[in-house]
Parts: C-alpha cells; structure tokens; sequence
C-alpha cells in the first residue's frame, strides 16, 4: 500500500477550517505572502524575475512595449504570439481544473501564475535539504532523474512530459535525455507560453546541449491528450498528482499506458505521504497547504501501486528520491489491459 486510507484526524479539522470561505481566504493569502517571503529571504529574485518576464525584451535588447502598456508591471505584447503558438482554442477545460490552485483566483490559467511557477518552484523546494536554499529544485529534480538513469534499461528516444508546467521538468529531460525526441503536454496555454519562451532564453544563454531537439509543447489534458498510441519510451509526470482528482490521476495512468510502446516505462514523482516530514507537519502549515492544494486528500489516499496495476502496468518500483518525495516506475505490459 502506497496511501493512506482516509485523511487523518488533524487533516480532518483542517478541512473543516477551510470550509469557511473567509477562513480559507485569509489561509491562501497567507500561503502566498509566506511563500514569496520565504524566496527573497533565500536569494530567489521573486519580483525582479517576475519583472523580467512581464516586460521581456526583443531578441535587438529593447523592451517590447506598446505605448499603452509602459506602466509599472505591463506585460509584453509579444506574449500574445507565444500564447497563439501553443493554445489549442476548442479545447474545453475540465471541471476539476477550473477551481483555485496555488492561492491564485484564476487557478493555473492567467500570466501571473504562470509567471511565477519558476521562483515558487524554488521556493517550496529550498528546505528539503537545509543546504542546498534556491537550488534546491533543482537538485530535487536531479535526484528523480538519478532514479530513472539507474532503472530504465536504456536512454529513451521519445518522451512525453505531462503536465510540464512551464518547462522545468521537461527541461530536466532535455539535461539528462539529450537526444530524445521531447512532447510536454499541459492544459495552461499560459504555462506553455512561458515554457516556449524559456526554451529561446535557454539557447539564447547557452544552457542548452548541443545538438538538442526542440521541444514541442502541446496543450491539451494529461488524461486525453491526443497523442499517438503505442508512440513513446517514457511517460513522466512530475509533481502533477497532488494536483488531481484520484479519479483523473488513473485517467493519466490509463492514457500513459496507451501512449507507451510494449515495454516502454511510466515514471511518477510526487510527494511521499508516509514520509515524516510530511506527516508531522504543524497544523498551521498544514492549513496553508492545502488551502492551495485542493485535491491533495484524493492524492495521499490513492494506492498507486495499484493504480499502476489496474491500467496496465506491472508492479511498479518505488524509490524515495528526497526526505519528501517518491518516484514509482512502471513498466507497460506486452497487452494493453
């Protein structure tokens, strides 16, 4: 058993404290005050990065903005061209996913969220490791590509990142996976504007390896993205679970399953429920958490291992890559279930 089989007495009383609206609204806005507090404190350029991209700069150096939007905080006209290079415009978003996420009203589709998953990435992931502050993200997402380099039996070619978020985990791939063939797949057209933009940033610095694939960013939902059957090595999806109704995270896994060739592999990090930092966490933080995170009881009560089973994979591998977080990997039977 990978869960828990009910949310637990404090868990409970913290549920019934967010019912309150204004309760729950005072909780989210604390969250995010702590959250930004706690990046500048450590060396993450909260605002200055947040600036950086609102008002970014032509390929010539020179700010693109348009006379109506010199003020304070404007957002550059060419995020319009990015945003029209990867939104899907029939696509109807889910019910689960049109709700509040990460103390943002608008949840995961506006430019503010998008624009600040970076430096809270950095944020929430600075105290696994008291040594390690703003590079603890990184390291993090390091230790989930240690796990998979050690147990998949060879490189894969062709990979499919879903809910990439702005591409940071896609981006890991890109480092450790240089030759493959890269999809992240996410329902925020914002987040994958911001994903595309990175990518240029990215080469432009030169932080990319060389030669390197273009990764091709493609909006849609994790459980119904439209890709190609039986067409990818690897599916991962990095920090998205918690996110997600339990009925939508098997949804995931069963489109995985379709995704993946005979014998490809679906690797998952996320939290560890079990892990004691977690389950010892004060009350006060608790109430923060998941005054943003609005499913996180659907996820530390899913059995992975067995939702893994149930879609069509054999039993997964679990390896506990931070104090924190796990990575089950999974490999696709030879028939489908």
């Amino acid at each position: 058993m990978t869960a828990t089989s009910a949310p637990n007495l404090l868990s409970s009383v913290v549920n019934q404290v967010l019912a309150i609206k204004p309760l729950w609204t005072f909780a989210k806005g604390r969250a995010r005050a702590m959250m930004v507090t706690r990046a500048e404190t450590i060396g993450v350029p909260w605002r200055e990065r947040v600036q950086a991209l609102r008002s970014r700069r032509t390929a010539t150096g020179q700010i693109a903005q348009s006379p109506s939007t010199e003020e304070a905080g404007a957002l550059s006209p060419l995020w319009q061209a990015d945003l029209d290079a990867v939104q899907n415009p029939n696509l109807i978003y889910p019910d689960y996913y049109t709700t509040s996420f990460h103390a943002y009203d608008e949840g995961n589709l506006g430019w503010k969220p998008a624009m600040e998953v970076e430096v809270a990435s950095q944020a929430v992931h600075a105290k696994i490791w008291p040594e390690a502050g703003a590079a603890g993200d990184e390291r993090l997402r390091q230790s989930y590509h240690d796990v998979l380099t050690a147990h998949l039996p060879q490189p894969p070619a062709d990979i499919v990142d879903i809910g990439c978020g702005v591409g940071l985990s896609t981006e890991a791939f890109q480092t450790t996976f240089p030759q493959a063939r890269l999809t992240g797949v996410d329902l925020s057209p914002y987040f994958l504007a911001v994903a595309r933009y990175r990518q240029q940033e990215r080469r432009e610095n030169g932080e990319m390896a060389s030669p390197t694939l273009p990764i091709a960013w493609h909006h849609a939902a994790g459980e119904a993205t439209g890709l190609p059957a039986a067409s990818y090595d690897l599916v991962s999806a990095c920090l998205v679970l918690h996110e997600l109704p339990q009925s939508v995270s098997q949804a995931i896994l069963r489109e995985a399953r379709r995704l993946l060739r005979p014998g490809g592999h679906l690797a998952i990090m996320d939290m560890n429920p079990r892990s004691p930092a977690i389950e010892k966490l004060p009350p006060f933080v608790l109430t923060l958490l998941k005054s943003t995170e609005p499913y996180l009881d659907d996820y530390f009560t899913l059995d992975l291992e067995a939702a893994f089973v149930a879609a069509g994979f054999e039993r997964p591998r679990v390896a506990f890559n931070s104090p924190r977080h796990r990575t089950f990997i999974g490999r696709a039977t030879q028939v489908q279930a």
